[in-house]
């Protein structure tokens, strides 16, 4: 079972938005609202109350007996929102343009169990082809130049 949050608009850049989303992707939701309590970025904000909404929709979704524990944020996107143009005066008469971006972020949170059970096992890794061992063997010492 799947709840989703999204907050739009949100006036901070995508980059920075990614930076936070990438940290918290795939935590059990208590643990990446604390690490989002404890990180030194703007953005940590929108973000956290965004997976907060998403885990209280879950909770209401279920009947009201899930806890934070329970739950891992299982996708988060940051996509480009609207930007705004606004106008720097610069010497000599001229204007640059200032682009202030926002972001729409979207947030889907899932319980443990559920997401433990759609998720395929990895597969094992295989060694390397011995070709490939081989031709490293065979390559001539480089030479030095004087």
């Amino acid at each position: 079972m799947d709840a989703t949050a999204v907050s739009k608009h949100v006036g901070y850049p995508p980059r920075k938005v990614r930076q936070l989303a990438d940290l918290v992707r795939g935590q059990k939701v208590d643990s990446a609202l604390t690490t989002l309590r404890f990180t030194k970025r703007a953005a940590s904000a929108a973000v956290r109350k965004t997976i907060q909404s998403a885990m209280h929709n879950l909770v209401v979704k279920h009947g009201g007996s899930v806890a934070a524990e329970d739950m891992i944020v299982k996708t988060i996107l940051v996509d480009e929102g609207r930007t705004m143009y606004r106008i720097r005066p610069r010497a000599q008469g001229r204007a640059y343009r200032i682009r202030k971006r926002s972001s729409h972020i979207k947030v889907i949170v899932t319980l443990l169990e559920v997401a433990k059970v759609s998720q395929p096992a990895p597969a094992p890794k295989r060694p390397a082809p011995a070709k490939k061992q081989a031709a490293a063997a065979k390559k001539p010492a480089a030479r030095r130049s004087k």
